[in-house]
C-alpha cells in the first residue's frame, strides 16, 4: 500500500482543476527509511554506511505502477538500522517525496549486507 504526499496530490489538483500543468520527473528514485514518511515528507531516511537513493523506472498497469528492474542499493559499510519503509522522490537528493510506503516485512541492514528490490517487487497502488 502506498500514499500519495501533500506535494503530489496539490500538483495533480493543479494539473487537473488549476490549469497548471505538472511536468513528470524524468527519473524517480526510492529511499529507503527506519521510520514512517507521512504526507508532509518527514520521516528518517537512512544516512551514511554507503547509503544512496536508487534510480527505479515503472511500468503501470491499471491503477498500480511496479519497479521493471532489480534495482539494488550499493553494499551497507555500516548499519543502516531496521528499513521499515520506502519512498520514491523526484531527485536523487533533496527533491520532493512524491509518494510513501512500508515494506512487507522490515529489514535490518548491517555491515556488510545488500538490500535489493526485484522486479516487480515494489507496487504503488494509486487509490
Amino acid at each position: 500500500m502506498s500514499q500519495a504526499t501533500n506535494y503530489l496530490e496539490n500538483k495533480i489538483a493543479e494539473h487537473v482543476f488549476g490549469g497548471s500543468a505538472y511536468t513528470a520527473p524524468s527519473t524517480l528514485y526510492v529511499a529507503l527509511f527506519t521510520s514512517a514518511p507521512s504526507d508532509t515528507g518527514s520521516g528518517t531516511e537512512v544516512s551514511g554506511g554507503s547509503y544512496t537513493r536508487m534510480a527505479m523506472a515503472f511500468t503501470v498497469s491499471s491503477d498500480t505502477a511496479s519497479n521493471t528492474s532489480n534495482v539494488e542499493f550499493p553494499k551497507a559499510t555500516a548499519s543502516w538500522g531496521t528499513v521499515t519503509h520506502f519512498a520514491i522522490y523526484d531527485a536523487s537528493s533533496s527533491g520532493n517525496m512524491l509518494c510513501y510506503g512500508t515494506l512487507t516485512a522490515s529489514k535490518a541492514v548491517a555491515s556488510g549486507d545488500t538490500l535489493r528490490f526485484n522486479a516487480g517487487e515494489l507496487d504503488i497502488t494509486v487509490a
